[in-house]
């Protein structure tokens, strides 16, 4: 029986996240428990047998000290990187039909990123508390959005912004019928990358 081709996201991440275990000397039990997760996880992923959610990518990114777009990019050190739209990889699929796409972002570690989003009605993405420092600039392009932080709820409407610190527990709940929104994520570098993570 043949071998399916494994996922192209999950192969680039395998190899991303291998070479950079590799070149700081970590093994899998090391990296796993910077990155708060089994070794098992970490062994799957880098076997590109599976395909890991938002979370475990920034887990894994904050364990080697580099941003999410690393553990991404196919043309590691290019000083120029362009996504094209079929390019942009989706990391969360809501029950709904709700996307979230990473636009792009930069690399290391001081990490910018921008994110589309989709909720559909009904859905609700809980995000789990990044590093210490981070926040998050959202906007919202059409329909409802209700942010909660740290059980504090704001409504936005279409037109309507907002920032926060990222490094609290927060949700996305979708208000309307369907609600798209962007969102930018500063994470700034810390004196220490490999901070324990285990609370997301």
């Amino acid at each position: 029986m043949a071998v399916p081709d494994p996922d192209p996201m999950a192969a680039v991440i395998a190899r991303n996240v291998a070479l950079l275990r590799h070149d700081q000397r970590l093994s899998f039990e090391q990296l796993a428990r910077r990155a708060g997760l089994s070794k098992g996880v970490v062994v799957q992923i880098e076997r590109a047998r599976s395909n890991p959610n938002i979370a475990t990518l920034c887990r894994l990114a904050s364990a080697l000290g580099v941003a999410v777009v690393d553990l991404l990019a196919e043309d590691a050190g290019a000083g120029i990187q362009v996504v094209r739209s079929h390019e942009v990889p989706v990391l969360w699929r809501g029950p709904g039909g709700g996307t979230a796409r990473l636009l792009a972002g930069t690399r290391g570690p001081d990490m910018l990123e921008l994110w589309e989003w989709e909720l559909r009605a009904g859905e609700r993405y809980d995000g789990a508390a990044h590093a210490a420092g981070t926040r998050e600039i959202i906007h919202v392009v059409a329909g409802g959005l209700a942010v909660e932080v740290d059980g504090q709820r704001v409504e936005l409407a279409a037109g309507d912004g907002m920032t926060f610190a990222g490094d609290r527990r927060h949700a996305y709940l979708a208000l309307s019928d369907a609600v798209r929104f962007t969102m930018t994520v500063h994470e700034p570098p810390a004196p220490d990358r490999h901070v324990d993570r285990t609370r997301e």
